[in-house]
């Protein structure tokens, strides 16, 4: 079955952030990812991973002003400098922290851009992200993600995000594919992993409705983590979703799933 990594940003939300890397190792995973480091000193995390025995599997671009509502600035055209000061911060931390990809929020679309626009903007800045990730031997991933919870959200479909990736011409981008999103957004999840399974470099999971654990909705988990296997599929899945009855008692999905942490 495939390597599970535990999203801090949605799991052990009852204790501390720092404190969630020691839950996260009792828990039994050997791998974590989160939203954004930045508010806290790189060597702080780091102490954390090492001392619990964990991998950083990934993390975010810096994406604008979180607490405001923005979710993500690579689409935004008059925002460039910005973005590309923060593909510099987010590689400082990725090499302090032994990141290996960053994932790249392309953002809701500004009112007053067209949609060309915003197009030439992403590829724009997709193309800088992943020349500059490329020199320090990381990944860049860029993530569709369903417009009925974050509305005009620009990358929104799996064929969108790979129409775009070719655009840039980088073969140092790869599709965050995260089975929540595109379940809401186009269905067909094991025929489209199957089909793009080159450009899939982070799987990402949650059931519907209500984004919680597998096993709580209408997604068949147990196909398709063991189709997974089948394709060889190698990379990691990480654990995005809200806990429905506490994260504790939620994480028997995974012995109930045949999972072996």
């Amino acid at each position: 079955m495939p390597k599970l990594a535990a999203n801090l940003t949605m799991l052990f939300n009852e204790v501390d952030f720092l404190d969630r890397f020691g839950e996260a190792a009792k828990a039994g995973f050997k791998g974590v990812e989160f939203l954004f480091p930045y508010a806290y000193e790189a060597g702080r995390i780091a102490e954390k991973l090492d001392a619990n025995g964990l991998q950083l599997v990934l993390h975010n671009l810096p994406a604008g002003n979180w607490e405001a509502g923005e979710r993500g600035i690579a689409c935004h055209p008059n925002r460039k400098g910005e973005f590309q000061d923060g593909v510099g911060k987010a590689i400082a931390y990725a090499k302090a922290l032994g990141v290996k990809q960053l994932n790249c929020l392309a953002g809701i679309k500004p009112p007053n851009v067209t949609d060309g626009e915003a197009y030439g903007a992403l590829v724009d800045n997709l193309k800088f992200a992943a020349k500059a990730l490329q020199a320090e031997d990381i990944r860049l991933l860029v993530e569709p993600i369903n417009t009925f919870d974050i509305p005009g959200f620009y990358l929104h479909g799996t064929e969108q995000a790979l129409s775009i990736i070719r655009e840039t011409g980088s073969y140092n981008i790869l599709v965050q594919y995260d089975i929540y999103h595109m379940q809401r957004m186009e269905g067909e999840l094991a025929a489209t992993i199957k089909a793009n399974l080159a450009k899939i470099g982070h799987i990402q999971l949650a059931d519907n409705p209500g984004r919680f654990e597998p096993g709580t909705g209408e997604i068949n988990y147990r196909y398709l983590l063991g189709m997974l296997d089948e394709i060889g599929y190698t990379g990691w899945v990480g654990c995005e979703y809200k806990p429905k009855d506490g994260t504790a008692r939620g994480l028997s999905w995974i012995a109930a799933h045949g999972i072996n942490q």
